[in-house]
């Protein structure tokens, strides 16, 4: 990431939630509010698409989240499989921010914050996005919630 830039936590919380609204999945989302700040294209938002619902709408992990995690591999990951110790840092962070989401939404899984019973699996087919769509489910929150919690992560380690 360019160290330089200022991290505003409001702007791209706002960045995520258009993104959503213009039809990203909730990774998705979450990906492209701070794909320019690690100077990313379109194909880092092409490989978040398969985390939307739930990893691909089988309703785990919260695709918002999961968006998080992918950006935290992009901040503390490595590309070294021998280097344990950039690991254990990639995975100290993504047990931070997921705690962290936890915290403010109840749960990091996508069935329980959609009220939705555990282990059903849903047609492939996306949501049609209609205002009942947005009306009754908590994607856009959570698209907010993750891009913030990711924001504030930024500038408590990068000190902007």
């Amino acid at each position: 990431m360019n160290k330089t830039i200022e991290i505003d936590e409001d702007a791209l919380a706002a960045r995520g939630v258009q993104n959503f609204l213009n039809g990203y999945n909730c990774s998705q989302a979450v990906v492209a509010a701070f794909a320019d700040l690690y100077g990313l294209d379109d194909k880092i938002v092409g490989m978040a698409s398969s985390f939307g619902g739930g990893m691909g709408r089988l309703r785990m992990t919260c695709g918002a989240c999961t968006g998080m995690f992918i950006l935290a591999g992009f901040e503390t990951g490595s590309p070294d499989a021998k280097n344990l110790v950039a690991r254990n840092h990639n995975y100290a962070t993504v047990q931070s921010l997921g705690k962290a989401f936890q915290e403010e939404n109840g749960s990091m899984i996508c069935a329980e914050l959609l009220g939705l019973r555990a282990g059903t699996i849903e047609p492939p087919k996306p949501a049609e996005r209609t205002a009942e769509y947005y009306r009754s489910r908590p994607c856009v929150k959570m698209v907010e919630s993750a891009c913030r919690i990711y924001a504030r992560y930024l500038k408590e380690n990068l000190g902007k």
